[in-house]
This record gives structure tokens, C-alpha cells and sequence, in this order.
């Protein structure tokens, strides 16, 4: 069996890593994501996973209850129906999956989900996303990069807010499914939210996630805020004048260190070149003022002040 998993299961005592360390793989993953599916495949997914589809009580029967919920997680992410076994076994990892031309599913899952079951659905939805991914043929080079286009994916296309949700911190334990920092979940659950106008914070369970979410909220508002979009701030509407006037005077000479832009000379005059706030492709406009630009990939239309 291939392991096509990697989701950690952190317990007590383990420290959970926060922030974004992972933000220039996510966004990549988005805009994979985008080439893959298309726009319109994208948004075939524009509701979510029902909680109700993914809720596990102590009450159901083990094996019945996570064949539902893995059945549900399937019939979300679009996958042929077909027979589903889901088996319990002493292992590292949360889970793993065999990527197998199918058309069967077989997922086996930590022992420790036994006594866990409210988070058994954030692990399937980890597991037969690395199907869906397996079978449109992305991936990402490295097991680290391809699991963070797993988490990215799955959290995208509706099912990874339970993976979010599983995650639970204290000053004693910890608990955290996926290779994303809980943050970057949220920022892609974010991400998400904006895209389809959904909001995801009612079903969480867990305080922490939904702190994680409102963090990652702020970070990806940012990206709707940066120069040339008209939305950005006065302070980086300045910042971005001073680059323009440098690039004017001295053409092919790049941006400020970290700045989201650069400037490029061509035939028809200066160009500015940014990411696309929601898929982030890189867009490339002319620096003439107001401009209205629309992504060829996602279709987002974007107000511009070039």
C-alpha cells in the first residue's frame, strides 16, 4: 500500500508551529489548483462539506460510521461511488490511503480515531483528497510540497475546515491534523470564504480553530490590499509611487525588497506585474492610473491604480 498521507497527529507535549511559514507553497497550490480544475471545475465546489455529513458520535457504530463519513467525503470532491473500506491500525501517521487506479477506496486510519471520532472526517477528507489529486495527476515535487497541496486542496474545495477544526492547543496538549500551521489553514479557508461568499466560522468546534481562522482572515484580506489594487492603504499607495518613479528613471530595475509588484518596460509603455488576490497568477497591466484588470485564470475582476 502507498502511504499517500503524512497528516501528523500531534498530542500531548508536541508544540505546534504557527504563522506562515508555508504561504509561497499554499499560494502555489491555489493557482495549480486553478490550472487543473479550470475556473468553472472550481467552482463545482462551491458548497462545502455539510457538518451534519461529517459528524461522528461516540453513539455510531465504528466502522458503518467512518464508511458514511468517507463515503460523503467522496461524493463532496466529486470521486466515482464506489466501495469504500476504512480500517483502524497502530501506525505514526494519522492516516494513509492507497493510491490505486481503483475503482475501490481503501483508507486505514490511526488507531487513536477509535476514541477520537469527531475528528475521523478531517482525516478522510486529508486521505481521499491524495485520491483526487492522484487521479487528476497534480502533484507537487517532495513529500513536504505535496502535502501542503493536499492540505491546500482539500481546504479549497470545501472539506478541510474539519481539518481546522480538529485542531485543539492548551498549556498542557496539543492536537493538529495536516502539514499547515493552523493559520495557513485559515487563510486558505479565507481565501475560500471570499471566492464563494461563505462563511465557514459557525462550524467550528474547536475555539483555537476558529481562532486560527479570523488570523488567517486578516492575513489573506491583505492580499486584497496591496498596490496597484485601488483598495490598497495610503501608506503602501506611497510606497508603491516611490517604486514607480524608481522604475520610470531607471527601467529594469526591481521593487523594493518584498514588495508585491514589479515593473517591466514594453512595446506599448511600463507595465506593473502582480499576483491575482485570489488565484494568484501573476497578472501584468499598464501603468496609465485607474485600470480595471480580470484574471484570465479565476476570472477575479480587480479594480486597479496603476
Amino acid at each position: 500500500m502507498a502511504d499517500g498521507s503524512g497528516s501528523h497527529v500531534r498530542s500531548t507535549g508536541s508544540p505546534v508551529v504557527h504563522g506562515f511559514p508555508h504561504l509561497e507553497t499554499v499560494r502555489s497550490a491555489i493557482t495549480a489548483l486553478y490550472r487543473r480544475l479550470s475556473y468553472d471545475g472550481v467552482r463545482g465546489y462551491a458548497t462545502s462539506l455539510s457538518p451534519v455529513d461529517a459528524a461522528f458520535s461516540d453513539q455510531d457504530d465504528l466502522h458503518l460510521g467512518a464508511q458514511r463519513v468517507a463515503r460523503a467525503v467522496v461524493q463532496h470532491l466529486h470521486l466515482p461511488d464506489a466501495r469504500m473500506t476504512v480500517g483502524f491500525r497502530t501506525m505514526e501517521h494519522a492516516a494513509g490511503v492507497e493510491l490505486a487506479a481503483g475503482p475501490e477506496y481503501f483508507v486505514e486510519l490511526n488507531d487513536r480515531f477509535r476514541t477520537h471520532r469527531g475528528d475521523i472526517g478531517a482525516a478522510l477528507a486529508h486521505e481521499v483528497t491524495h485520491v483526487l489529486l492522484h487521479r487528476l495527476g497534480l502533484e507537487f515535487p517532495g513529500t513536504r510540497d505535496n502535502e501542503i497541496l493536499t492540505d491546500t486542496v482539500t481546504t479549497y474545495l470545501g472539506a478541510g475546515w474539519l481539518l481546522l477544526d480538529a485542531f485543539r492547543e492548551d498549556a498542557v496538549s496539543s492536537q493538529k491534523l495536516g502539514y499547515l500551521t493552523p493559520e495557513e489553514f485559515g487563510y486558505v479557508l479565507a481565501k475560500r470564504a471570499f471566492a464563494f461568499d461563505e462563511d465557514p466560522s459557525p462550524w467550528f468546534t474547536s475555539p483555537q480553530a476558529y481562532e486560527a481562522f479570523t488570523a488567517g482572515r486578516k492575513r489573506a484580506l491583505r492580499d486584497t490590499r496591496q498596490p496597484p489594487l485601488a483598495a490598497a492603504g495610503r501608506a503602501d499607495r506611497r510606497r508603491y509611487a516611490k517604486d514607480r518613479r524608481h522604475a520610470q528613471d531607471r527601467p529594469g530595475t526591481p521593487a523594493a525588497p518584498g514588495a508585491p509588484y514589479s515593473f517591466e518596460s514594453g512595446p506599448a509603455g511600463p507595465r506593473v506585474s502582480f499576483a491575482c488576490p485570489t488565484c494568484h497568477q501573476r497578472i501584468r497591466v499598464p501603468v496609465r492610473g485607474p485600470v480595471r484588470a480580470r484574471c484570465g485564470l479565476c476570472r477575479t475582476v480587480l479594480d486597479c491604480d496603476t
